[in-house]
């Protein structure tokens, strides 16, 4: 499966629309967002993606009963609050935002994660920490590096693409 990855979207529909066109003509599966989102709008654009997203809160979505009610209404967005777990196949994934640097530090070296995904630096990187794959995509709004990107995961060979959009 192909795992799309998207953070720090900041209300940006033009590169959250294009998010979508890429993740959906990519064949994502899944995708997962580390939050800042920002305002229930953006949640409206997510709609669009044909595969089921998974998310947590960022630290700039502050209304986020707003954002989970809008999120509910789409249908295809799970808001799962500060930080999420799922497994697709074999693979354990843990979603943090990243602003609670105790909170990912923690659980990057719990060590019992396969991949641990995150967002708020708006810098991509991809690395590993023990036996865990460390993923921020950085930034689709583009407004701190100028660079608007996002990833995809191969779960099967693990393999990382970062996108620029």
């Amino acid at each position: 499966m192909r795992i799309g990855i998207m953070a720090d979207t900041h209300d940006c529909l033009p590169l959250v629309e294009r998010a979508v066109e890429v993740l959906n003509r990519e064949g994502v599966g899944l995708v997962l967002h580390t939050g800042d989102y920002v305002a229930p709008f953006t949640m409206k654009a997510l709609e669009r993606l044909e595969a089921p997203v998974i998310g947590v809160f960022g630290n700039n979505d502050g209304d986020r009963e707003a954002l989970r009610k809008t999120a509910l209404d789409g249908g295809n967005v799970d808001l799962r609050g500060d930080c999420a777990r799922t497994s697709v196949g074999d693979l354990s994934i843990g979603l943090v935002h990243g602003h609670d640097t105790a909170l990912l530090t923690s659980l990057m070296e719990r060590g019992d994660l396969d991949v641990l995904v995150s967002g708020h630096t708006h810098h991509p990187l991809i690395g590993r920490h023990g036996r865990t794959l460390m993923i921020n995509p950085g930034e689709t709004c583009g407004y701190l590096t100028g660079t608007p990107t996002l990833a995809v995961l191969e779960t099967g060979t693990k393999e990382v693409h970062l996108i620029r959009l």
